[in-house]
Order: structure tokens, then C-alpha cells, then sequence
């Protein structure tokens, strides 16, 4: 029997709404953040990628440090809906951690689920997602349909406190998983801990994905990870350049006292009301 298969019309949410989805449910997907001319100058990119099949199947080919494998893919980092969306959420300055491109093509076998989140490193993911918040924006650039590796998800995982969610542990498959699909140039967000994967490709096409992940300027990594190289920055659009400012960056604060100067009376980021921002659906372009 198929997973349930997520029918919502992201589209139609505000942006407290979007907020709400992504911080309880632990994913989001933000629709039509491409068009058509954009995705091909993106696969026109991709293609150029001397990709490496996967341990685990030759059916996933992957590119990792896609930062500045083209124009297109480092203009990307600072795509304005998304940069929006991310700055309304983290109410900070955004630091982009790592990006790179995925290709699923018929045959592969799905993902286990896992979490990105590695709280003290990892041979896979080194210190990069020991960060204490991130969230990973995946664009598609293929339709995700039921046969073609759409996207899978445990909702509200990562908020349980049991063993079970050790974001070391991977699981096959989980019977509260649901199957979310989308057309191209959709974007899914997702935050580091909760348990996602894909599912095989069955279809007859391949399904082309860049994901960057990204994190407020306070949440810097539990370990040292290295930092982009000065001609590889000067390069970049302007644009992008803010989005690239150190990855170790981090506000620490491990002398505060009980009392400590300053403390401000309120704080709209943790505001329970933070779900209730946002109008008609009409507008959620621009609220974004």
C-alpha cells in the first residue's frame, strides 16, 4: 500500500502559515520558485558535472561543493524568494554551510531516512551540520511524482526527545512517513533533524536536485570547518557575497550571567504569534 501522499496547497499559505509548517511539521514546500528559462540554465550547468555514483547505487549520481560549479548554480545561493522566506524565519544574518547537486535517475533505490543534523560531526557531513539550526533548501528541477523519487518525511520527528531520534540513527522506512511531490522548480525546506530520505525512481526520467543549506548567523558549527577561499569569493555576485561570510561565525555568549545588562522586554521571534503573520494568499509572493 502507497504512503500518504501530502495534498496541501502551499501556495495558498501566509507566511506565519509557512513558519508554522516548517517549525512543527519539520518541512515546507515553497512552489514555483523557478520558471521554465531558469531550471534550464540550472540543467544546462548540471549537465557539464562530473558527477560520482553513491556507495550504494550508480543510479544516484551526486556533486557536492556545487558553490561554484557555474553562474547560474552560485546565483542560486541568493535566489530572492527563498532568501526572503529564510530571513523572515531566522531574523538574522543567513549563512550559506554547503551546496550540492543530486541526481536520481531510474533505478535508484530511495534514501534511508535520516537526518542532516550531526550534533558533534561525522565522517559524512564532517562539522558543516553540527550547527544548533539549519535548514536545507532542496530545488527541484524535474516534476517529483509518486514513481519519480519524490521527497518522504517523518513529520514532527525532530521534535521528539526519545532515543529514537538520535539523528545518528537511520531507518529503512517508518510507518508515519508521507510522500510529498511537486513540480519543477519547487523548493522543499526542511530542518536538519527531521527523519527524511526519498523514494526509488521508477519512472522513466531522471530527477535533477540542488540543495543548499543554510543557517542564522548565530548558530555556528560545534566544530572548525574550513572557509571559502578569497578568489573564489571575489568571484561571486555581489548578491551572494553576504550569504558567504564566515562559516564558523557564531554567537557565544558563555559568561552570561543570570542578570545581564540590557535584556530587552520582548522578542518576536519566539512570539507564539510569529504563526499568525501574513493575509491573503494573494499576497504571498510579496509577504515573502
Amino acid at each position: 500500500m502507497r504512503d500518504r501522499q501530502i495534498d496541501t496547497d502551499w501556495s495558498a499559505l501566509s507566511v506565519g502559515e509557512r513558519i508554522q509548517h516548517l517549525e512543527v511539521e519539520g518541512y515546507l514546500v515553497l512552489p514555483d520558485l523557478l520558471d521554465g528559462a531558469h531550471i534550464a540554465r540550472l540543467k544546462a550547468e548540471t549537465s557539464q558535472l562530473p558527477t560520482v555514483a553513491v556507495d550504494y547505487s550508480v543510479h544516484q549520481q551526486v556533486y557536492p561543493n556545487a558553490q561554484f560549479a557555474g553562474p547560474a548554480i552560485t546565483e542560486l545561493i541568493a535566489h530572492p524568494p527563498a532568501i526572503e522566506f529564510l530571513s523572515r524565519l531566522f531574523g538574522d544574518e543567513i549563512v550559506m554551510m554547503d551546496c550540492g547537486y543530486a541526481r536520481s535517475e531510474p533505478g535508484h533505490p530511495g534514501i534511508s531516512l535520516h537526518c542532516d543534523g550531526q550534533p558533534w560531526g561525522s565522517e559524512i557531513f564532517g562539522f558543516e551540520h553540527s550547527c544548533p539550526k539549519l535548514v536545507r533548501v532542496l530545488y527541484y528541477l524535474d516534476d517529483l511524482t509518486p514513481e519519480v523519487s519524490p521527497f518522504r518525511v517523518v513529520p514532527r520527528s525532530h521534535l521528539s526527545l526519545h532515543a529514537d531520534a538520535n539523528p545518528y540513527l537511520r531507518y529503512e522506512e517508518h510507518p508515519g512517513q508521507v510522500m510529498v511531490t511537486c513540480q519543477a522548480g519547487s523548493a522543499v525546506l526542511l530542518q536538519q533533524n527531521v527523519f527524511h530520505g526519498n523514494y526509488p525512481n521508477t519512472g522513466d526520467y531522471a530527477r535533477e536536485m540542488i540543495a543548499i543549506a543554510y543557517r542564522p548567523a548565530w548558530a555556528g558549527p560545534a566544530g572548525e570547518v574550513s572557509e571559502w577561499e578569497e578568489g573564489e569569493l571575489e568571484r561571486v555576485p555581489g548578491a551572494v557575497r553576504p550569504m558567504l561570510i564566515g562559516r564558523n561565525r557564531r554567537v557565544w555568549l558563555p559568561e552570561g550571567g543570570n542578570k545581564p545588562a540590557g535584556m530587552k522586554h520582548e522578542a518576536p521571534g519566539i512570539d507564539p504569534s510569529r504563526w499568525e503573520r501574513g493575509g491573503a494568499a494573494s499576497e504571498v509572493d510579496e509577504r515573502i
